[in-house]
């Protein structure tokens, strides 16, 4: 490959010196330890669990939270190009960070007690204990508010009953932080959010029934709490202030999904590169064929306005002018792209990207699980035009 063309695929031209130092060594952690079980895992439909540790010991597992917790104090910029790294080799992985360190450990950081954060922290970002965000419901799921799952007050804190559908890690969490309300009547405001021990009585979590179309690898869950107790020093944020908890964390998770877009798309055009050089039809490789330049062209531009915006995010985050807009349209943008450029690979790939021979048929079918995650682009695009319309 030409320098331009690895300029094109990586993100090494945009990056400062100490950023591509960064990013080199995550690069080579996911090529040794991820990629060797990516396609494994997928066709499997099986949670790796070694991976969590191997994910501690390279720092990586609680990157952006604080290092007197145990992790690395990354700044929203590593985390980008850490997740995006990821997300190039294994959608999965990618997938499990954005919950166990953006949803649940940066929530307990950002809204936990200090007691919640000196017993949780350290356990989260050393692997010993795995965290889930147990907020959507069957009719609870871009309306946040209107969820039905219920939290009782009893003499010794609370009784949790109702019932959680896709929650990632669900089946292998040890904690979750499940959002109930303590009164359906006030809307947003009764929401709550409690720490809960996922080995609590009256706690199951099957797992979520057929096969999913991508992220096989991963183990998304039900949450069925039948009188599960919790302790009153269990509520995360203050009673009432579920709302603000679950928003928190979503915007820490969005992050990792725009940048796990970035990840997919990237795969998408590296592949596609590769295989229409050497794949020869009519006595030449595909490659030379103007409709085939184009569509490289067009992954190409994509990639790179989708990495500005993801990269303009987490710049602006880092000095504290981030908007929700912000976020919202480089969540969109990259993950449309990146099921646009997935779905090209495979058309470009032929009858060889149909199959699991060739790793763009997962990579269109993880894209399109980026475009529901922490909120649908129909959501992102009504926070965009709320935020222009209201200016």
């Amino acid at each position: 490959m030409s320098g331009e063309v690895i300029h094109a695929v990586h993100p090494d031209a945009d990056l400062s010196a100490d950023e591509l130092s960064f990013a080199h060594r995550i690069r080579k952690f996911a090529q040794k330890q991820l990629a060797p079980h990516a396609r494994r895992v997928d066709e499997e439909c099986t949670f790796r669990k070694e991976s969590v540790q191997e994910l501690a010991k390279a720092g990586i597992l609680g990157g952006p939270i604080s290092e007197e917790f145990g992790g690395g104090g990354w700044s929203a910029m590593e985390l980008v190009i850490a997740h995006e790294e990821i997300g190039a080799v294994c959608g999965n992985t990618r997938g499990f960070l954005a919950v166990h360190t953006g949803l649940v450990a940066q929530c307990v950081e950002t809204f936990g007690s200090d007691e919640q954060k000196a017993r949780w922290l350290p356990r989260l970002t050393s692997g010993r204990a795995v965290g889930c965000f147990g907020l959507t419901e069957e009719d609870a799921g871009s309306d946040v508010a209107s969820l039905a799952c219920r939290a009782k007050g009893s003499p010794d804190g609370y009784q949790l009953n109702g019932k959680k559908i896709w929650i990632t890690n669900g089946g292998v969490a040890d904690l979750g932080i499940v959002f109930a309300t303590v009164d359906p009547d006030q809307g947003r405001d009764g929401i709550t959010a409690f720490m809960v021990d996922m080995t609590s009585e009256g706690l199951s979590r099957p797992p979520m029934p057929g096969k999913d179309l991508g992220h096989r690898g991963s183990s998304h869950a039900q949450l069925i709490l039948e009188n599960v107790r919790v302790d009153p020093d269990a509520v995360l944020g203050g009673i009432g202030k579920g709302f603000k908890v679950a928003m928190g964390g979503l915007q820490k998770g969005r992050l990792s999904v725009a940048a796990g877009a970035l990840g997919i798309h990237r795969a998408a055009l590296a592949a596609c590169i590769a295989f229409t050089k050497q794949r020869e039809q009519f006595g030449k490789p595909i490659a030379s064929y103007q409709m085939v330049q184009e569509r490289i062209a067009d992954m190409t531009v994509e990639l790179m306005a989708a990495r500005g915006l993801v990269y303009r995010c987490a710049r602006r985050r880092v000095a504290g002018t981030e908007t929700h807009a912000d976020l919202a349209a480089a969540k969109l943008y990259a993950t449309e792209a990146a099921s646009r450029a997935a779905e090209q690979a495979v058309m470009l790939h032929g009858g060889r990207g149909y199959s699991t021979e060739h790793s763009v048929e997962r990579l269109l079918r993880d894209s399109i699980g980026l475009r529901i995650y922490e909120g649908t682009s129909m959501i992102q695009k009504l926070i965009v035009s709320r935020a222009v319309l209201e200016r």
